[in-house]
């Protein structure tokens, strides 16, 4: 059979290996693939792989011979799964390969905002410690202990269980807006409204999916109500918040910090205004990247 891997380049950039898929059978693969792109590429193809190029009705019409498509993600929004059901072709994803590479990067987000371990590292770099302190210490930003704080968590799937029994690990008290029926909780994670977790959390990390009711769950009028100086983390989507209402809430104090993985648009616009905000912490859609988490992806990937 003909395989095609329409944009591997984001899940093995050349430290994996392909040998596995390619037992399978004839596979091509593509490092980036533009939408005008996709039917001529997959045209003879009976399995596809793809992350983020999307199949919509009529290019899943115009490949007669394709029979599977293999999502390389754990969201599988990029097809039009209807259309594909319709026309007999099966989808996979592949859900909780990154589950502990994203806790790790929740906790990269919280740590840095509360030690600011770059920060000093950069500072010694620059001759501050030996050259400008009489003192065997300084500190020029809030150092934040953790434990007595409180964590909420929006969305307990397997991300954000992990995040509150990590967060428990560290002392803190921990609520949760979920859907999980309160009695269904492990012990020390009690929960709450959305209002009541916004009221009642010293740092708020998302982890729940993007749909209507969650989108721009975060802004001006849900940041208004959260303790001032507060941290946010979102390694979930980007449009879970909406980022001009962050980085004004940053500006004003109202947000004491913000740590995200992922933005609106990836890659992001120049002038996004979460570049100039003070104390906005972000990276490059990363958190699920780690070699460990990239090879079980691939092994997955193979087993479907």
């Amino acid at each position: 059979m003909k395989i095609v891997v329409l944009d591997g380049y984001g899940v093995n950039p050349g430290d994996l290996s392909w040998e596995a898929l390619e037992s399978l059978g004839d596979v091509e693969i593509y490092p980036r693939t533009a939408p005008e792109e996709v039917i001529d590429r997959c045209f003879d193809a009976e399995i596809v792989l793809t992350n983020k190029v999307v199949f919509n009705k009529h290019i899943l019409c115009s490949l007669p011979r394709l029979k599977y498509i293999g999502v390389l993600a754990t969201g599988y929004n990029v097809v039009d799964v209807d259309a594909a059901s319709d026309l007999d072709i099966f989808v996979t994803n592949i859900p909780a390969y990154s589950t502990d590479s994203v806790v790790q990067m929740t906790f990269a987000h919280i740590l840095a905002m509360t030690n600011r371990g770059e920060h000093y590292t950069q500072q010694n770099r620059n001759g501050r410690w030996w050259s400008c302190t009489p003192d065997f210490v300084y500190w020029d930003t809030p150092l934040i202990e953790l434990a007595g704080k409180t964590m909420g968590v929006v969305g307990l799937g397997n991300i954000g269980m992990k995040v509150a029994q990590l967060a428990r690990c560290f002392g803190m008290e921990v609520y949760a807006f979920t859907n999980k029926v309160s009695t269904d909780l492990p012990e020390g994670i009690q929960k709450t409204t959305f209002e009541g977790l916004l009221s009642v959390s010293d740092i708020l990390t998302l982890h729940c999916p993007l749909n209507r009711s969650t989108r721009e769950m975060i802004n001006a009028e849900s940041i208004a109500k959260m303790k001032p100086g507060a941290l946010l983390i979102n390694t979930g989507r980007g449009p879970l918040v909406n980022e001009s209402d962050v980085a004004d809430a940053l500006r004003s104090g109202q947000l004491g910090g913000y740590g995200a993985d992922v933005m609106c648009q990836e890659p992001p616009a120049e002038d996004n205004p979460l570049f100039s905000a003070p104390n906005a912490y972000t990276t490059p859609h990363i958190a699920w990247a780690t070699f460990e988490a990239r090879q079980r992806l691939m092994d997955i990937a193979v087993g479907n």
